[in-house]
């Protein structure tokens, strides 16, 4: 109750709601945290390490190899780039040997390359890595930092803080941005630190005062990681999926696609997934030496579209077969769908047959469809007809649906429709 008084007090100020008009379509770019962690030994390992050069160098790969003309647009530092200690002013500085040009080169660095920067913050004492934190007396004061640097989103983390804190803070903050002129899309940890559902975490509140939120635990770079983090998202759906949409997107986390832990089948899931949640699209490889698998996945231009489809509505599972087959439904613009069949088995290619009517597609309803990874087109396809696809280990079909002749009565999608009542494609 005290969680919920102190937000309820937080929110009672007229200039709560964050209305920056910012993230209309879920934000993309390149992270350092998962591949490079807070590796800040730059003598031993300076290629490697959280510094300018590092970020300097992820810049030209995403403006020169095709990333920035796809909407990968934000490069944005993690943990461990401040200095130990905040200045005389009580102000945040870079640490002076990684980052000896200052934070302000680097955004005009990588402004002048047509991308945008984001920084990490923390509400709390210290960072997660253990520098210095944002109180609720220095809110104001880095706010007007990040601005005048040039930042163009704020990751603002939630470690050594309590809850009546963040209740206090999260919004704090959105007013502190908002109040500095400068577009900043803002993300926020709080409901990962909140256990990530009600009634501790209310969702019509946060989408009024952050962009994307972190709801759940930190990816690894590992496939039980992927899936703990998609079981916990889709189990929760009912809860989830009515929050995002366009200015306030749910955050899975980064894209590990182009790291150790994956195989290609895996990285394939990894990317459909996120794409049918409606995530952020934030990667976390080393771009310098991404293998061109795993950049022709995510430099998919079919997927990339569906992820940035313009009502912003998020995805649904809709199946979850005993056979290990889970089919999810992302309704899209002008009457698509995409679809995911996804394989939880570790055997052998399924074959997998269903039908349109089986998915609750409109009767009378055709379709063109389009393989997302292999470009193919199948159709028409009518919904009574049934059809198979084959799925391979740990792998998923993504399907991206348009209607070739509708039915003759349309049908809708609310976004905040009754769960029980199933969920269909949109007609809008």
């Amino acid at each position: 109750t005290l969680l919920l008084s102190g937000l309820a007090l937080a929110l009672a100020l007229p200039s709560a709601a964050l209305e920056n008009g910012l993230a209309r379509t879920p934000p993309m770019g390149w992270m350092s945290w998962e591949r490079f962690r807070c590796n800040v030994d730059c003598r031993a390992d300076p290629l490697n390490c959280i510094s300018e050069q590092l970020f300097f160098e992820m810049a030209d790969r995403l403006a020169e190899d095709g990333w920035r003309e796809l909407g990968y647009e934000y490069i944005n530092i993690d943990d461990c780039w401040s200095a130990k200690q905040r200045d005389a002013a009580g102000q945040l500085v870079p640490d002076p040997e990684r980052f000896p040009s200052g934070i302000k080169a680097l955004a005009d660095y990588v402004h002048a390359r047509g991308l945008k920067l984001g920084i990490y913050g923390d509400l709390g004492v210290f960072t997660c890595g253990g520098y210095p934190g944002t109180m609720l007396e220095h809110v104001k004061q880095d706010a007007q930092t990040f601005a005048a640097w040039g930042v163009d989103m704020l990751k603002l983390d939630g470690c050594y803080s309590s809850a009546e804190e963040q209740a206090k803070g999260y919004p704090e903050m959105a007013r502190a941005l908002n109040a500095t002129g400068r577009p900043i899309v803002y993300s926020c940890s709080w409901p990962a630190y909140q256990g990530g559902l009600p009634p501790k975490v209310n969702y019509t509140i946060l989408a009024e005062i952050c962009n994307l939120w972190r709801n759940y635990d930190d990816i690894q770079d590992s496939w039980d990681s992927v899936l703990s983090i998609v079981d916990w998202f889709f189990t929760n759906q009912d809860v989830l999926q009515p929050a995002a949409g366009p200015g306030h997107w749910n955050d899975p986390d980064m894209l590990i696609i182009g790291n150790f832990g994956l195989s290609y089948e895996q990285s394939r899931s990894q990317m459909a997934l996120w794409t049918v949640m409606a995530a952020p699209l934030l990667m976390s490889t080393d771009l310098r030496t991404i293998s061109p698998s795993a950049k022709e996945i995510l430099q998919n231009r079919l997927m990339i579209q569906i992820n940035q489809d313009p009502l912003g509505i998020q995805g649904r599972r809709i199946v979850k077969e005993k056979s290990h087959i889970e089919v999810f439904l992302r309704p899209l613009a002008q009457a698509a769908s995409a679809l995911v069949f996804f394989s939880r088995r570790t055997d052998m290619p399924f074959h997998y047959t269903t039908s349109l009517a089986k998915l609750h597609f409109p009767e009378d309803a055709v379709y063109e469809v389009q393989d997302v990874y292999i470009g193919k087109i199948i159709g028409p396809l009518r919904t009574a007809d049934n059809f198979s696809v084959v799925i391979n280990p740990s792998g998923v079909v993504m399907w991206y649906l348009r209607p070739m002749a509708l039915p003759v009565q349309p049908w809708h999608v609310v976004r905040q429709q009754d769960p029980s009542k199933g969920f269909h494609p949109a007609l809008l």
